[in-house]
């Protein structure tokens, strides 16, 4: 579908949106040249894998423990 002014898009976007939900692409043209494209989101499907970082990753000994002045800074000594 082709529309052919940006002004008739803003008038008539919830149609748009409904033809490109139905599968079409739309058009926008400003002074006769089209410079929009108006098509579905395809949205990006990742596929998580449990214990990809498994062996990569190493949590130090003294992770949960902070240096006596940030401590004393924090009201815990």
């Amino acid at each position: 579908m082709i529309v052919n002014t940006i002004t008739e898009a803003k008038a008539h976007f919830s149609a748009l949106i409904e033809k490109v939900l139905e599968g079409e692409e739309v058009i926008i043209k400003k002074a006769g040249k089209p410079v929009a494209v108006l098509g579905k989101y395809p949205g990006k499907k990742v596929e998580r894998i449990p214990g990809g970082l498994k062996g990569k990753i190493r949590i130090a000994d003294d992770f949960d423990s902070l240096p006596d002045n940030l401590a004393e800074s924090f009201g815990m000594i």
